[in-house]
């Protein structure tokens, strides 16, 4: 299975995951313009995309968080204020958000979007890197290879129908075995890096800036050496 997709690199380097032009479900209001990395169980979708333009969606179709790479993306929900979202800054989409979204130079953003059969939360939901964090559980000790980290988290949105949550995470370093990873996660880091060990050895290493997908099942370890703090979606889905 593979380890992890590197969406984007932040230093503009090319990556190695094969992406396909595909929309993601029939009313993709994105749908000439996303490129999909990985689509999997529980109807979920990571990839990126490049769009410049203007467009008016009465009812978002699905739930998704975007993360500005390049350029900037004002999005306006019907009764709200204009959302200028740019680099390092990203927003959730809730399912069924009326919603205006402009470019009006080229834009280009990561995205993890998951299908929503019954919408429970509609808006808008702002990532921001100066997050609100709390403390937050550490990992168990059976899986560590040092010291137990301290971690903190910023949940911004749960959709408890798609299983989908989002918002922003901290830790202080730590080394963890390879394991099969438990959920589904997208991945947007915004400081410290990260070293992604394989069961073979090999090792994906990434930094402030790029972002990922780990499938939920890829076998991954974990190894920082500072601070990581980065904006996450994950999806538990069934076996």
């Amino acid at each position: 299975m593979t380890m992890a997709l590197v969406l984007h690199r932040a230093d503009g380097a090319p990556v190695s995951t094969a992406f396909r032009r595909a929309a993601f479900g029939k009313d993709d209001p994105f749908a000439r313009h996303r490129e999909i990395a990985w689509e999997g169980p529980g109807s979920m979708s990571a990839g990126r995309t490049s769009f410049i333009g203007e467009l008016e969606v009465a009812s978002y179709p699905h739930i998704e968080t975007i993360v500005v790479v390049e350029g900037e993306l004002t999005l306006t929900a019907a009764g709200a204020a204009p959302l200028v979202v740019g680099p390092q800054a990203g927003v959730v989409i809730g399912c069924g958000t009326s919603l205006h979204i402009q470019a009006a130079s080229r834009v280009r953003f990561v995205f993890c979007a998951a299908a929503c059969e019954k919408p429970t939360r509609r808006g808008l939901f702002p990532l921001h890197a100066d997050a609100n964090f709390k403390p937050s559980a550490t990992l168990p000790a059976e899986v560590l290879l040092s010291p137990s980290p301290e971690c903190r988290s910023d949940n911004v949105f749960i959709d408890d129908g798609a299983q989908y949550n989002a918002g922003a995470w901290d830790s202080t370093p730590y080394h963890r075995i390879v394991r099969p990873h438990r959920v589904n996660e997208f991945m947007h880091l915004l400081a410290g890096s990260v070293r992604f060990a394989a069961r073979d050895g090999s090792v994906l290493s990434a930094g402030t800036g790029d972002a990922l997908f780990v499938p939920q099942g890829a076998p991954i370890g974990w190894e920082s050496s500072d601070r990581v703090a980065k904006f996450y979606v994950v999806q538990s889905v069934q076996a």
